[in-house]
């Protein structure tokens, strides 16, 4: 069983950065893709940024230019790196990792203040 933890979430002011990460118990090279979700309260859960084994990245349009998702396979881990925060971005993200199987950590809270 595959286990993604994410962090690094927190209470910031509009326009603030934070980093999340997603550290994976596999390799994330058996992933097809790995990717970033997130969920308000209400409503759905919605993608947010994604990156592939080859390491092609796609974004959201809500969030382009503002995040950047990254990797690093030495240490299987995955970024999201989000500056400008604005107050919609307030959620919990979910890291996500697709293969043969999918697996989902269990998220990490963003709360933007105005």
């Amino acid at each position: 069983q595959v286990r993604l933890v994410e962090s690094g979430g927190g209470l910031v002011q509009a326009g603030g950065s934070l980093r999340l990460s997603c550290a994976a118990s596999a390799t994330i090279f058996s992933f097809n893709s790995m990717r970033w979700y997130r969920q308000a309260p209400g409503k759905q859960r919605d993608f947010v940024a994604s990156i592939t084994s080859r390491g092609i990245t796609n974004y959201a349009d809500s969030v382009k230019g503002r995040f950047t998702i990254s990797r690093d396979t030495a240490k299987n881990t995955v970024w999201l790196q989000v500056n400008s925060l604005k107050s919609e971005d307030t959620a919990v993200y979910y890291c996500y990792a697709g293969g043969i199987k999918e697996y989902w950590g269990q998220g990490t809270q963003v709360t933007v203040s105005s």
